[in-house]
């Protein structure tokens, strides 16, 4: 039996390390990005495992639509991994509004949006397992991250409910909550690699849980460097 994992903003940096894993564990992997990224090379080694949806998850318009053409390519979901998010720096008293609702669109409302439109195909599937990346900022606010800490704690609460909803259902929900990790985020930093985790470190972790699923949820996956955080 094949698996489905519908994986949000796939093309680089964790979303990518998890559209590697998951198709080298024989998984229909079904990819929402606004571009290709750096996905190339994966579409041509596994041309009909992977399918890419180019939606821009900021527009709830956009969410919707890609709901749709998900569950047109796969009635059945097993896996939804909601990782499609944007930080950008700023203070409550400096940043502008447009700031603030483009990080609550894409950091909170689409996963929020998809998950509402695809939980009928997950509860189809047995097991089935829904992760929401979101950030040790779920937890610990920090200054010049204002709307993305706001973002990432709400995203938490959604998780949250989620689980206790979903509970009676056999359907695991994780928060996954990363600290610094190597990504282009990080690009044109002088720390060494040792002081970040990598995105396949994360992925590998997201998908030991998908493996343990039907004797334990991990609710949520706090994931530091090895030497602490930043």
């Amino acid at each position: 039996m094949q698996f489905t994992v519908v994986i949000t903003g796939g093309s680089k940096g964790i979303g990518l390390a998890l559209v590697d894993k998951f198709l080298r564990q024989g998984f229909k992997v079904i990819v929402v990005s606004r571009s290709i990224g750096q996905l190339g090379a994966l579409e041509s080694e596994f041309p009909e495992e992977l399918t890419l949806l180019q939606f821009d998850l900021s527009d709830k318009r956009a969410v919707l639509a890609c709901a749709d053409a998900i569950t047109q390519i796969s009635p059945k979901i097993n896996v939804l991994i909601n990782n499609a998010g944007v930080f950008l720096p700023g203070s409550i008293a400096q940043e502008d509004a447009e700031s603030f609702e483009l990080q609550m669109a894409l950091n909170l409302n689409a996963p929020y949006y998809l998950t509402k439109r695809l939980l009928p195909h997950l509860t189809e599937a047995a097991n089935a397992y829904i992760f929401n990346i979101c950030s040790t900022a779920s937890e610990v606010a920090y200054t010049n991250g204002a709307s993305y800490c706001i973002s990432k704690h709400a995203l938490l609460g959604l998780t949250k409910v989620l689980r206790a909803e979903l509970l009676q259902q056999g359907i695991a929900v994780s928060a996954v909550m990363p600290g610094a990790t190597l990504t282009d985020s990080w690009q044109g930093t002088d720390l060494p690699e040792s002081r970040f985790i990598s995105t396949s470190a994360i992925a590998n972790a997201i998908y030991m849980a998908w493996e343990n699923r039907k004797t334990m949820v991990m609710e949520r996956i706090t994931l530091r460097p090895i030497l602490g955080d930043i």
